[in-house]
C-alpha cells in the first residue's frame, strides 16, 4: 500500500478532500480503495521538520562548552536525529513508511519540502523504497486530483534534496562556529551578550548598517536654483531652469551676464503635448507582494507571508503557491483566469470591458515558469460572504492578488504630458504638467479615490509665441541624505543588492543571477531574525541598526561574512547542485575551509575593535537575565526544543540562549516548593526524564520523576 507524506496537517487535510470516505487514524488518514489507489493508501504528515542535525555536544562532550579552543567545530560526518518535540508524529510516520511498498512525496514543491520528506524517509530506514512526487501549485480539489493522476518519478527531484542538505549543513557549520566565535571574542572586549551570526543574515545586516552610516556621515551641501513665475493671458504657471549652482554669487554673476533682473518679459518658446501610457503592472511574486503590502498597509514581510500562506492553505485555498520567485504564468493558468474573468470582476467589484483576451508575453511565458508560477487567485471563486468573512488583513492581501490578475486584462493608464519652454533673455525655463485621460487599470487599485491623480499638474492653455510677464527668483536648498530602508524595502534590497555593488562586476553579475540574498521563502524570516536578535529595530516602518548590530557589523568588517559576495557564490553553487551539475560534498568541503579561515582571522579584527563603555553597558544590559545578572558562560545542556541553543542559568529560571531567535524553551527553578538542580535540568534535556526527586509539596509531600513532553515538564509516578 502506498504512503503519501505531506509536510503539515493542513496540507494533508487538503489532499484528503480529493478522495471519498477518508477515515481518520492516530497521526494519519486512510484513503479507501479508489481509481487512483486500487488497494487504498495511507496519508500522513510531518510538522515541518521532524528530523534535524545533531547538536555539537552529541558528537563530542567537549563541544558542549563554549570555548575558543574547540573551534572550529567540524564533525567527521554530519548526523541527523528525530526532533524531540515532534517525536510522537515521527514514530507514526516511521512505522507507516517502513510498511509502505511505495512512498509518494507530497511536501511543499521546493528544495526545503524535498529536504523535509527525504530526511524523514532516510531517518525512518525507508530510503530504498520506490518513490513518486506530487508537484502542484494549488490545493484546490481538482488540482490535487490532477496532480495525483500525473505523479512524477521521485528520483527526478533528488538533486533538490542534495541542494537543501548542502545548504542545511553549510548553515549549521557557519552558524554554530561564527556565533560562538564572535560571542566569545566580544565577551573578551567586555560585551556580555550572545551574538548570532549567519551566512545570509549577517551580510543583510551589514547592508542596512552601510546605509545607516551613509545617512549619519552625510554632510548636506547648499545649492541654488533659478525659478520663474509666468503670467500670460491664458493664465499663470511656474517653471525652472535646468542645473544647480553651488553659491548665490555664481547665480548672480550668470544672471547679470545675461542682463536678467527680477522682473522681465518672457516668451512661450515651445509647447509640447504627448499622450503617454503605462501598462498594467506585472503579476506578483512573493517579494513584490510583500513590498506592495508593506507600502500600502505597513505589513511586515513575515506577516504578508503568513497571510498569503493562510489564503493558500486549507480550508480557504483561494490563492496559488505563495513562495514563488516568478511573475509569469503559463497559458494553462491564463486560460482559467480568462474563463473566470467575470467572476473575479464580481469579487473585486470591478466592471470593465477587457482590453484583450489574448495572452501577453509580459505576463504569460511558459519558458519563464520553472517550478512555480506567479501568485494568482485559484479557480475557487469565493462567495461574497466568504470574502467578507476574511480578516481585514487577509482581505487586503487577497484583493491585491485578484486585482493584479484583473489588471492583466485591463486597459493601459493614459495621460497627457505637457512641456512648456519659456524663454527669458535666452534662458530656458521648463514646466511640466500631466493630465489624466483614462484611469485604465489604476481604477482597480484606487477605487473611490478621485483625488489620486499621480502628480497631475493642470497648466493654462498657453500657445507658442505667447508673451509672459516673468518674475525671476533664486531659491536655496540643500542636498538630502539617502533615505533609511522601510521594512518592505528590505525585501527588495535583499533581492537586488547586486545593484549596490560598484567595484566588482563579477560579484554584481552573480548576485543578479541568484537574485540577491536569501530566497523568496527565507527573506522575511531573515528580517524577523535580525529583529528578534535585536540587531535592527523597526519604528513606524523605518528600519535602524541597534548598538548591538553596530558592534557585530564592525566586528565582521572586512571579512566575507560582511559581504553579499559569499552567500551569492554559495547560492549559485547550490543551484548547480539542485540542477544535478554540482556536488554536495564539494560544497561542504569549501564551507569547512571557509569556517577555518574565519576562525583564524576573526581574532585580529575584533582585537582592533574599539567599543565605548556606554556601548558595552547598553548591549550587556539588554543581554542580562531577569535577575539583572548575566547568566554564566557555562551552559547547562543543549536545548531540546530548537537544537541550536544552550539552556542557560538565568538566576530565577533556566532558558535557551536562542530566545531572541524565537526559542521559547524555559524551565522553572522551583516546582511545588522544590528547587531543581542543574543536574535535573540536564537530565530533562538530554534524556527527557530525571531520576526520582524527593520533597515536592502538594497536599502531602511526595516524590516523583519529572518528564519533558512537547516542551512541558510533567510528573511521572510510574514505578514510584
Amino acid at each position: 500500500m502506498p504512503v503519501i507524506l505531506a509536510e503539515k496537517p493542513s496540507q494533508a487535510k487538503a489532499y484528503a478532500e480529493a478522495f471519498s470516505n477518508v477515515k481518520k487514524g492516530d497521526g494519519f488518514l486512510s484513503i479507501p480503495a479508489c481509481t487512483q489507489f486500487p488497494s487504498g493508501a495511507k496519508l500522513t504528515w510531518g510538522i515541518g521538520h521532524l528530523v534535524e542535525l545533531k547538536n555539537p555536544s552529541e558528537y563530542k562532550g567537549e563541544w558542549k562548552r563554549w570555548s575558543l579552543g574547540t573551534l572550529p567545530i567540524v564533525p567527521e560526518r554530519f548526523e541527523f536525529k528525530p526532533a524531540r518535540r515532534t517525536l510522537k508524529q515521527f514514530n507514526v510516520v516511521k512505522r507507516l513508511l517502513k510498511e509502505a511498498d511505495e512512498i509518494i512525496v507530497a511536501t511543499d514543491c521546493d528544495r526545503e519540502g524535498e529536504n523535509i520528506a527525504r530526511s524523514i524517509i532516510a531517518m525512518s530506514g525507508a530510503r530504498g523504497k520506490p518513490t513518486k512526487r506530487l508537484w502542484i501549485n494549488s490545493l484546490e480539489v481538482d488540482e490535487v486530483r490532477k496532480g495525483f493522476a500525473s505523479l512524477k518519478e521521485g528520483e527526478h527531484y533528488l538533486p533538490l534534496y542534495e541542494e537543501a542538505q548542502a545548504r542545511q549543513v553549510g548553515d549549521w557549520l557557519v552558524g554554530i562556529n561564527t556565533s560562538r566565535l564572535y560571542t566569545l571574542l566580544l565577551k573578551q572586549k567586555g560585551i556580555e551578550d550572545v551574538f548570532s551570526v549567519g551566512r545570509v543574515q549577517t551580510p543583510t545586516l551589514n547592508l542596512i548598517y552601510e546605509r545607516q552610516k551613509e545617512i549619519e556621515n552625510f554632510k548636506p551641501e547648499p545649492f541654488f536654483e533659478i525659478e520663474g513665475t509666468f503670467k500670460t493671458e491664458a493664465g499663470t504657471y511656474k517653471g525652472k531652469m535646468k542645473g544647480r549652482y553651488k553659491t548665490k554669487e555664481e547665480v548672480s554673476r550668470m544672471l547679470n551676464d545675461k542682463g536678467v533682473s527680477e522682473r522681465e518679459t518672457g516668451l512661450v518658446k515651445d509647447v509640447k503635448k504627448q499622450v503617454k501610457r503605462q501598462k498594467p503592472p506585472k503579476l506578483h511574486s512573493l517579494s513584490t507582494l510583500q513590498s506592495a503590502m508593506n507600502k500600502k498597509y505597513k505589513y511586515s514581510p513575515s506577516k504578508v507571508l503568513k497571510i498569503v500562506q493562510s489564503l493558500y492553505d486549507q480550508p480557504l485555498k483561494l490563492v496559488t503557491y505563495p513562495r514563488t520567485d516568478t511573475q509569469h504564468i503559463t497559458h494553462s493558468e491564463f486560460t482559467y483566469l480568462k474563463n473566470n474573468l467575470s467572476a473575479y470582476q464580481k469579487v473585486a467589484g470591478a466592471d470593465f470591458e477587457p482590453a484583450s483576451l489574448n495572452p501577453g508575453k509580459r505576463y504569460v511565458d511558459d519558458a519563464k515558469v520553472q517550478e512555480h508560477y506567479a501568485i494568482i487567485p485559484t479557480k475557487k471563486i469565493p462567495q461574497t460572504r466568504t470574502v467578507e468573512g476574511l480578516r481585514q488583513d487577509q482581505r487586503n492581501v487577497y484583493m491585491e492578488i485578484v486585482n493584479s490578475s484583473l489588471a492583466m486584462f485591463h486597459h493601459d493608464y493614459l495621460y497627457e504630458e505637457t512641456t512648456i519652454t519659456t524663454d527669458v533673455k535666452t534662458l530656458d525655463f521648463f514646466t511640466r504638467g500631466r493630465v489624466e485621460k483614462e484611469r485604465g487599470w489604476k481604477e482597480l487599485f484606487y477605487k473611490g479615490d478621485s483625488k489620486k491623480k499621480d502628480g497631475d499638474t493642470l497648466l493654462p492653455p498657453v500657445v507658442k509665441g505667447m508673451t509672459a510677464e516673468a518674475k525671476v527668483n533664486v531659491t536655496e536648498d540643500e542636498t538630502k541624505p539617502p533615505k533609511p530602508f522601510t521594512e518592505g524595502q528590505l525585501i527588495t534590497m535583499m533581492k537586488t543588492c547586486g545593484q549596490m555593488i560598484d567595484e566588482d562586476e563579477e560579484v554584481r553579475a552573480t548576485l543578479k543571477e541568484v537574485e540577491g540574498l536569501g530566497t523568496e521563502a527565507t527573506r522575511s524570516s531573515i528580517i524577523e531574525t535580525l529583529i528578534k536578535q535585536e540587531y535592527i529595530k523597526v519604528n513606524k516602518n523605518i528600519v535602524s541598526v541597534t548598538e548591538k548590530g553596530r558592534i557585530l557589523c564592525e566586528a565582521v568588517s572586512g571579512t566575507l561574512l560582511a559581504k553579499p559576495a559569499m552567500t551569492a557564490k554559495w547560492e549559485k553553487y547550490l543551484k548547480k547542485i539542485g540542477q544535478g551539475a554540482g556536488k554536495k560534498t564539494a560544497f561542504i568541503d569549501n564551507t569547512i575551509a571557509f569556517t577555518h579561515k574565519i576562525v583564524e582571522d576573526a581574532g585580529d579584527v575584533v582585537a582592533k575593535l574599539e567599543v565605548s563603555e556606554a556601548a558595552k553597558s547598553q548591549v550587556s544590559e539588554k543581554g542580562r537575565g531577569k535577575g539583572g545578572k548575566w547568566a554564566p558562560a557555562e551552559p547547562v545542556a543543549s536545548c531540546p526544543a530548537c537544537g541550536k541553543g544552550q539552556i542557560m542559568d538565568r538566576k530565577t529560571f533556566y532558558g535557551c540562549s536562542e530566545y531572541k531567535a524565537g526559542c521559547k524553551q524555559t524551565f522553572n527553578k522551583r516546582v511545588l516548593g522544590k528547587t531543581l538542580s542543574k543536574t535535573a535540568i540536564k537530565q530533562l534535556c538530554e534524556k527527557g526524564k530525571t531520576n526520582k526527586l524527593k520533597g515536592f509539596k502538594g497536599k502531602k509531600p511526595f516524590d516523583a520523576s519529572l518528564v519533558l513532553k512537547d516542551g512541558k515538564v510533567e510528573f511521572d509516578f510510574v514505578n514510584q
